[in-house]
């Protein structure tokens, strides 16, 4: 390889942000309040019991408030949260204020209106790569919501899924 091709992590992120994701909000709640991040990396991990996986670049800040708590929702969102999404992936990004939708039920976790659905559990392990952090959650609710498209993310933008290209 010469000095002008791009190494081995360079491919490895090009790869990746090429890939479309459904996006996600992962929040939960600490004892100093609500948290929440945005998230394209939720996947299924097992049915019996259920449980999911996702991953944060770093175990300081939001992520690291959402790795020590007891519980975490992820709300599946559509592309009206585009908005929400967007100030939750962004460092000091506006969060659970007037406008975005969210309420919160008598245990103080939060609910976002509209979304697609929500998972309810709590980490169940975690695994340390490089500086991210790998989270299985198990799954202890899932609450079916609107019948709506998903959002996605790919290219460091935020889209809509094309249904209408899937027909084949």
């Amino acid at each position: 390889m010469s000095s002008s091709e791009p190494g081995l992590a360079d491919r490895f992120k090009h790869v990746f942000r090429d890939h479309p994701l459904a996006v996600t909000i992962i929040t939960a709640i600490t004892p100093e309040g609500p948290v929440g991040l945005t998230a394209s990396s939720v996947s299924s991990v097992a049915v019996d019991p259920p449980a999911v996986s996702f991953s944060v670049t770093r175990a300081t800040g939001t992520a690291g408030a959402l790795l020590r708590a007891d519980n975490l929702q992820i709300h599946f969102v559509a592309p009206e949260h585009v908005a929400t999404a967007g100030e939750f992936a962004r460092t000091g990004g506006e969060r659970f204020v007037d406008g975005q939708g969210w309420s919160f039920d008598a245990d103080g976790r939060p609910h976002l209106a509209q979304a697609r659905a929500r998972l309810e559990g709590y980490i169940h392990d975690t695994i340390t790569v490089g500086s991210s952090v790998l989270v299985v959650a198990e799954i202890t609710d899932a609450v079916v919501g609107d019948d709506a498209e998903p959002l996605l993310y790919a290219n460091r933008r935020f889209h809509r899924f094309d249904a209408e290209a899937t027909a084949l």
